[in-house]
């Protein structure tokens, strides 16, 4: 069976690489929700970094947990903030 290569354009392989380096996503999380290959991603990653002289600077572990802990909750205060919203028009409505 003979695999088809495909081709990317630099636009793209350039927007999941900044997707990479500016978000707490991991590379194979960004590479199986574009259909690529981690190695491939990872490959156009170290190539982007090159050419980009490393202006862009790659969060640390202990940056990427806390980013992580902090969308985690930013989440929960959304829930609660939706429920209750929900709740004070119930309780609106009950009062009628």
């Amino acid at each position: 069976m003979t695999a088809s290569l495909r081709r990317f354009s630099q636009e793209f392989k350039d927007e999941l690489c900044r997707e990479v380096i500016n978000t707490s996503k991991s590379i194979k999380d960004v590479a199986t929700a574009y259909g690529v290959g981690p190695e491939t991603l990872r490959n156009w990653l170290i190539k982007h970094r090159e050419a980009n002289g490393g202006t862009e600077t790659e969060l640390t572990l202990p940056e990427r947990a806390r980013l992580k802990e902090l969308e985690r909750e930013n989440q929960e205060l959304k829930a609660e903030a939706l429920f209750l919203k929900k709740a004070a028009a119930y309780f609106a409505r009950e009062q009628r």
